[in-house]
């Protein structure tokens, strides 16, 4: 259907993304549609909202039925929005109760290659089940198989529950859900700005929609997505959370927020708002190669693991955790000590001689590490680890002032390395969208690289290895699944031998 229509406008417009909603009299449906269609219009959408009543009050769904599509420029690109859904052409079906959810597989508005279903697993007996002279109850878990067969993605949990846990109305929570589901590109802040204009029992319904939310992240709609925590106390955390609650779509919002504080944590404020303006591009990336359609996983696997490489163990890092008073805290508490009881701390640290290089100034340490007379004078130096008593004055006073070296992070050798390394491996991203699934492994590849020193080193020659395969290999359907072969083996032993056998055996 959606060729025909792509045709009837004269152009190869973007084809209307559609959503059917299925709901019993007095649950909301309207109310829902009306929601969705604020939110469409908040965002610059261009939508259309129709419907068709049941029968009678609890004896017929109404089908509310949205198309909509971002406003293009330019003579013949004006989209051609159908009146009712047809089957195997319905993006996202929302069913208010499960019964609806089921009679939606039915019809055929729900497919494997392409529906997204919201619906809660609460019942409201219909008319021939109570008329059965014996048990005529439809069988629950036959039809929670055959949603979970049916949808590409499911989103399912008893949503009349969390109604009467917040007071709210079931369309609010099935709100929350969908803004969750990462079916739409919209942000968070869109959704709960389209209950505040409805002016409907706001307080309510933005704790359903909360409450909805939250919940259908535990479902993990996407991969890698994690539910909101607390909000930022200071005053740039509060600053960067409004933006990303205004750019990125609603259900990346938990993860990213989170790497801001990790970031935050890290460096400061402006390391942070790096980061989002570098996930903004691989937002416009996925977007671009198709990612709506997949919940945006691209760019929430770049969302975790760029964070994660951004905030990469240097010895300034490792001495700063080692030195805090949540750590001693917790060693404490471990070994049950007594409140003026005296607990011994000695940490163990293993600096080669390139960590001191990455931790000096780029130009000293850059000349440090391709001097052979400073390697033989120096790197002997570093062979052994060390054990440092953090709870004595002079080993605690050490790490410190290494730890309050952070504030010159940017200046290191180890910073500018980084970011080179970052930076090409986010331009093999972005060369590799056009291949979804490549793109996300190569995403997940990050995994790779963790630690400091020896455990650092093994991971990074072992991404190396994978990138130089995606490099030799040939283009085909299967390079993402070689690819997540590899990793797998990466992550297998210490040694490293799992990964050069199937590296072998895949070249041969």
């Amino acid at each position: 259907m959606s060729t025909e229509r792509d045709a009837a406008a004269g152009s190869p417009t973007q084809r209307p993304l559609s959503i059917a909603i299925a709901a019993l009299g007095g649950q909301g449906g309207g109310v829902l549609a009306d929601w969705i269609v604020a939110v469409a219009e908040r965002c610059g959408w261009l939508v259309q909202s129709t419907s068709v009543p049941g029968v009678a009050q609890r004896t017929g769904t109404t089908v509310y039925y949205l198309e909509m599509c971002p406003k293009s420029t330019g003579p013949g690109k004006e989209p051609i929005f159908a009146l009712m859904p047809v089957p195997g052409d319905v993006d996202v079906v929302i069913g208010s109760e499960l019964m609806e959810a089921g009679r939606a597989v039915v019809r055929g508005f729900v497919t494997p290659d392409r529906t997204t279903l919201v619906a809660s697993t609460h019942r409201v007996y219909g008319i021939t089940e109570k008329s059965a002279l014996g048990d005529g109850i439809a069988e629950t878990n036959a039809v929670l198989a055959a949603l979970r067969s049916e949808a590409r993605r499911l989103v399912c949990f008893d949503m009349e529950a969390a109604c009467a846990q917040t007071g709210s109305l079931i369309s609010s929570v099935l709100f929350g859900a969908l803004a969750a589901s990462g079916a739409l590109p919209f942000a968070r802040d869109a959704y709960e700005q389209a209950i505040r204009a409805g002016a409907i029992a706001v307080t309510e319904n933005l704790a359903g929609f909360a409450a909805g939310f939250e919940l259908a992240l535990k479902s993990a709609p996407v991969t890698g997505v994690i539910p909101p925590g607390p909000a930022p106390k200071s005053d740039v955390g509060r600053r960067l959370d409004t933006q990303v609650r205004m750019t990125f779509p609603a259900h990346l919002h938990g993860i990213v927020v989170e790497a801001i504080r990790r970031l935050m944590d890290y460096q400061d404020g402006a390391y942070a708002e790096s980061y989002l303006r570098c996930l903004s591009e691989v937002l416009r990336w996925d977007a671009e190669a198709g990612g709506m359609a997949r919940g945006f996983a691209l760019t929430a696997a770049v969302a975790r693991h760029l964070a994660l490489w951004m905030s990469y163990e240097d010895t300034i890092r490792v001495a700063d955790l080692k030195t805090r008073r949540s750590r001693f805290e917790r060693f404490r508490n471990e070994v049950g000590a007594a409140p003026g009881q005296i607990v011994q701390v000695s940490e163990y640290m293993h600096p080669r001689f390139q960590e001191l290089c990455d931790t000096l100034p780029a130009p000293i340490g850059r000349r440090l590490t391709s001097s052979r007379g400073a390697a033989r004078l120096l790197a002997p130096l570093f062979r052994r680890g060390r054990h440092i008593n953090t709870s004595k004055l002079a080993g605690f006073t050490a790490l410190y002032l290494l730890a309050a070296l952070r504030r010159w992070r940017r200046g290191t050798l180890r910073y500018q390395v980084e970011q080179m390394r970052i930076d090409d491996w986010l331009a093999r991203i972005r060369m590799s969208a056009a291949d979804y699934d490549l793109a996300v492994e190569i995403a997940q590849c990050q995994r790779l690289i963790k630690g400091y020193s020896d455990t650092h080193e093994r991971g990074l020659s072992r991404f190396a290895a994978i990138m130089r395969f995606i490099d030799q290999a040939q283009d085909g359907p299967e390079i993402a699944a070689r690819v997540r072969r590899l990793r797998s083996a990466a992550l297998a032993d210490e040694d490293g031998h799992e990964l050069e056998s199937a590296l072998r055996e895949l070249a041969a």
